[in-house]
């Protein structure tokens, strides 16, 4: 028997989550550790077996749904608006419950809490696998968002406290590259059942999966005890994510004006009660004293505007390949692949070169890479080819997200006591998952309105009857997924569907050029914020 000590692990293995990949802070889950545990030599390949498979479920699905939201929208004829939701309701209950998911593995031990977020993220699985209406999906994925938030940090939570501190390196190591693998085969593997089968088998994947790891889990991982002295911010979590809804269904409403408004001010009103709260309770969820720094505040401003735009352009990509560019899922799914192989090859040396460069120059450098790459995906128009069309702006988002990204462990970690690394890691976490939401969310807004300004502008200019504009132009919430009415003679369905194409391809270059600015700006904020120094 062994006891499993905390050690000190900065530099990670990050990935992009919008790809279904681990976020820069991760890591900390396992190296952030207060208590260790007696772990048997025999059990720990087996607790590594079981971190990777419960890693790989979020990364696994994470990475394909982004693939199936175009087949989603098509079957139940959804609007962008709410097939947007698909998405929104996994990350906003991932993000605003992660914290406390975290708490809950210390209050009541990692393997219980562990198998506990399997079986939800499974049953969220298959209930999205079965779901017969969006309304249905939506609350399947909302649920595995919520086994998402006890599964994520107790997976990585394993490692720490189950591997020596000797250990421990090559044991994350392991699980980086695993990671990096499924990372990079998942678009892949979803594409072609979405191709093959249906966007359900996506989901279906993932129920096999989740029993092997339960299994494993309870055969050969010890028990953690239970620490009942841990207190739980509930009221905490729940404010934040009363408050987190709000703001996004605001920016999601279909109806402008009074109803936004009053979303937006509840999300305030919610908002306003959450600070109260962690100002006043005596182990808060959210310590709002970590904020005093500004590398700690400028670090995580910089996640959510880079993450924020990532997310953004990963969430409209496909829709364009497979909608507009007439591409495969299996197509569109192999069209990341060189964006997770550079992000999960080059992270590991990004890591090292940290030590001996000013982070200040990296996370300045490295978002404006990645801004040059979605600048560079407003290039491609209608019928445009991958390796002269989107491959550039693939390439370097993948270059720049690995310069920036990495360093941001380091960053977040060397910004706060040695006792804080835990709940800065996992605040750092919670921003990168709740970027992408509101990123979602406002784009999709702003691509409704642009999208239905230029749809009436090219109908109008191809000269399709005013009441066959007028009827489309009320579905344009559709976007690219927008079709002409059964019946409409073959020469008029062509210029819609013309049309459609062109106005989707003109909003989906606002939407990157946007994107690009969100990530100029992290880097004007990274540039502001971190010090000069070089590190020692």
């Amino acid at each position: 028997m062994s006891l499993c000590p905390k050690s000190d692990v900065r530099a990670g293995h990050p990935m992009s989550i919008a790809c279904g990949s681990s976020h820069p802070c991760d890591q900390s889950f396992a190296a952030a550790r207060e208590q260790t545990f007696p772990c048997p030599q025999r059990d720990k390949p087996w607790v590594l077996a079981t971190a990777i498979l419960g890693s790989s479920l979020a990364f696994i699905e994470s990475s394909v749904v982004n693939l199936a939201l175009p087949a989603v929208q098509s079957d139940f004829g959804a609007s962008s608006g709410d097939v947007q939701w698909v998405m929104n309701a996994y990350l906003l209950m991932l993000g605003a419950f992660m914290l406390i998911g975290g708490s809950l593995g210390d209050r009541y031990g990692l393997r219980r809490i562990f198998i506990v977020g399997t079986i939800l993220f499974a049953l969220g699985a298959l209930a999205s696998a079965l779901a017969m209406s969006l309304p249905l999906l939506i609350g399947a994925r909302a649920l595995q968002g919520l086994g998402g938030a006890l599964l994520v940090p107790a997976s990585l939570a394993l490692i720490g406290s189950h591997f020596e501190e000797h250990e421990r390196g090559r044991a994350i190591g392991t699980w980086a590259g695993a990671s990096a693998l499924t990372t990079a085969l998942g678009p892949v593997l979803g594409g072609w059942l979405v191709d093959q089968w249906s966007w359900r088998a996506v989901f279906l994947l993932i129920v096999p999966l989740a029993a092997l790891t339960v299994a494993i889990c309870r055969w050969r991982v010890p028990r953690s005890p239970m620490q009942a002295q841990a207190e739980l911010d509930y009221p905490g979590a729940l404010t934040a994510a009363a408050s987190l809804g709000f703001l996004i269904y605001g920016l999601a409403a279909p109806a402008a004006g009074t109803t936004r408004a009053v979303f937006v001010l509840l999300a305030m009103a919610a908002g306003a009660a959450f600070v109260w709260r962690e100002r006043r309770f005596h182990a808060p969820m959210l310590p709002l004293s970590l904020f005093r720094s500004p590398v700690f505040s400028g670090a995580n401003a910089m996640t959510l505007l880079l993450y924020g735009a990532l997310g953004g352009v990963l969430f409209f990509l496909p829709f364009n390949l497979i909608q507009v560019q007439g591409w495969s899922a299996t197509a569109a799914g192999a069209a990341f692949l060189p964006f997770t192989m550079i992000m999960g090859f080059g992270s590991t040396l990004a890591g090292d070169r940290i030590r001996k460069h000013n982070p200040r120059a990296m996370l300045t450098i490295g978002p404006l890479v990645a801004a040059a790459g979605f600048a560079a995906l407003a290039i491609p128009g209608v019928d445009a080819g991958y390796v002269t069309g989107f491959l550039p702006g693939i390439l370097l988002i993948g270059v720049g997200m690995t310069l920036a990204v990495a360093p941001l462990t380091t960053v977040v970690m060397d910004s706060v006591a040695a006792n804080e690394t835990g709940i800065a890691s996992g605040v750092n976490n919670t921003a990168a998952r709740v970027a992408g939401v509101i990123a979602i969310a406002a784009l999709t807004a702003f691509a409704v309105w642009r999208f239905g300004g230029a749809l009436v502008s090219n109908l109008q200019a191809a000269g399709v009857p005013a009441q066959l504009v007028a009827e489309l132009s009320r579905n344009a919430a559709q976007l690219a997924e927008l079709r002409p009415p059964h019946g409409t003679p073959e020469p008029v369905a062509a210029a819609v569907s013309a049309a459609v194409a062109s106005a989707y391809v003109a909003t989906f270059r606002l939407l990157t050029l946007l994107c690009s600015a969100l990530a100029a700006m992290s880097a004007g904020i990274a540039w502001l914020s971190m010090a000069a120094e070089k590190p020692g």
